[in-house]
């Protein structure tokens, strides 16, 4: 029998404003796939598109049907973890979710919704084993580890008995357990792989083997966060609204931040990939708060620059300004996950001059330490790729065949006398 509370007008308009959002938040499966695609080189830019799809798959199968979601949501969890009251979805169906409260949406809709942000924090990760780490390994790494560190984080910050939901960290809509969790587990990949072979090599250094891919992806990554941010309201109110409105701003000012550092940084030059990472990195940090900020009573700036067109701007600009940080480390992260989503999510609560705020911090440093310890750990058993295979063309000893960049007419190889790269090659048309 229906409830009565789903034939009133308002819960009708809620859940289907849910469930509109939840598919609009699909497009950061081909988003995160065309960004790191097109940030890669070419000999291993099939192998990350391979990998952000089969992800969402892997993960979507192992939230919805098996366990995760019971380990994050179920109501009767600790302060530290779930039960396995909700294991295989039981007891989730017309029941109000956990998350939404009086807005009474559909505990099914609601897993499904939360399962795109498990998603998007695994497609993330694992771009740290860029051109080091087995296809195969590397999903089995993200089963693990969304299981181990996601759900986890995720009953910590969202769940209502979790310890940083009592603390009162706000983590809104994912600053912590995606973006947070997402760079430093990437780091963990990074350090405990190592290098690439030749990675001191001249013609090894890391650049963009398709811009065009890296704009398409960004675009998808901006339209799906404005989904995920507006859409973890769960209704559709004010609240929603500002939530977006702050999105957007935040990944405008990201931008612009970006472009305005790298024009004085390299003597007025431009770079479409520094705008998209500019964009990013403002999209990476305003999850934690963009429902949180209202422009009416900030008194900063005399009323110019609100919260977060200073969280954007000063977020980029920062990132932009610690391009060389995985030299300062010593690491090869080259896809810089660990820059933008681990130190560009940090969030900067300071600016609110609010002491609860000590709160954030104490969200952060466990996130961020957790996510770190417990990925290295399980990251210890990963194998290395052949250096043969990494040299020569990583996609090429994984698929049965195909080369993503032929269609661009750019061909690129290792010869016996070394690297070369091609614009325009015969057969190109």
């Amino acid at each position: 029998m229906v409830s009565p509370r789903y034939l009133d007008p308002s819960v009708k308009v809620n859940v289907l404003i849910t469930m509109l959002t939840m598919e609009s938040c699909s497009s950061i499966i081909p988003g995160i796939g065309f960004l790191y695609g097109g940030l890669a080189r070419k000999h291993a830019s099939l192998g990350l598109l391979w990998q952000s799809f089969l992800v969402s798959a892997v993960v979507s199968f192992q939230w919805l049907v098996i366990i995760r979601y019971s380990l994050a949501y179920s109501r009767a969890a600790r302060k530290f973890i779930g039960n396995f009251d909700n294991i295989g979805l039981r007891n989730v169906a017309a029941a109000p979710s956990i998350g939404s409260g009086y807005r009474y949406i559909p505990e099914i809709l609601f897993a499904l919704f939360q399962c795109f942000f498990c998603v998007a924090t695994v497609q993330i990760m694992i771009s740290g084993a860029f051109e080091c780490g087995r296809l195969l390994p590397s999903l089995l790494f993200g089963f693990i580890r969304a299981t181990v560190v996601y759900c986890l984080i995720a009953c910590w910050a969202w769940n209502t008995s979790g310890w940083l939901y009592h603390l009162l960290s706000l983590d809104y809509a994912g600053g912590g357990p995606v973006c947070v969790a997402s760079g430093f587990s990437a780091l963990a990949y990074a350090l405990v792989l190592g290098k690439r072979r030749g990675y001191r090599r001249k013609e090894h250094r890391q650049t963009p083997h398709n811009v065009i891919m890296v704009f398409l992806g960004t675009c998808f990554i901006w339209f799906e966060w404005l989904c995920f941010n507006g859409g973890s309201t769960l209704n559709a109110t004010i609240r929603a609204i500002y939530a977006m409105f702050n999105t957007n701003i935040a990944a405008s000012c990201g931008l612009i931040g970006w472009v305005t550092t790298d024009y004085f940084r390299k003597k007025g030059k431009f770079s479409v990939v520094g705008a998209c990472e500019g964009a990013i990195a403002g999209i990476s940090n305003i999850p934690v708060k963009s429902e949180f900020f209202d422009s009416r009573k900030i008194k900063i700036l005399s009323n110019l620059l609100t919260q977060h067109n200073l969280i954007g701007f000063l977020t980029a600009a920062v990132c932009s300004l610690c391009e060389d940080i995985n030299i300062w480390i010593r690491i090869d992260e080259g896809m810089d996950v660990f820059k933008l989503h681990g130190t560009g999510a940090i969030p900067l609560g300071a600016i609110d001059g609010n002491g609860i705020q000590v709160a954030k911090l104490a969200d952060t440093v466990a996130i961020a330490s957790y996510s770190f310890t417990v990925s290295a750990a399980i990251l210890m058993v990963m194998k290395y790729i052949p250096e043969e295979a990494e040299l020569r063309d990583l996609d090429q000893h994984e698929f049965l065949g195909g080369e993503t960049g032929d269609f661009w007419g750019v061909r690129e190889g290792w010869t016996c006398r070394g690297w070369y790269h091609s614009e325009y090659w015969p057969h190109a048309y």
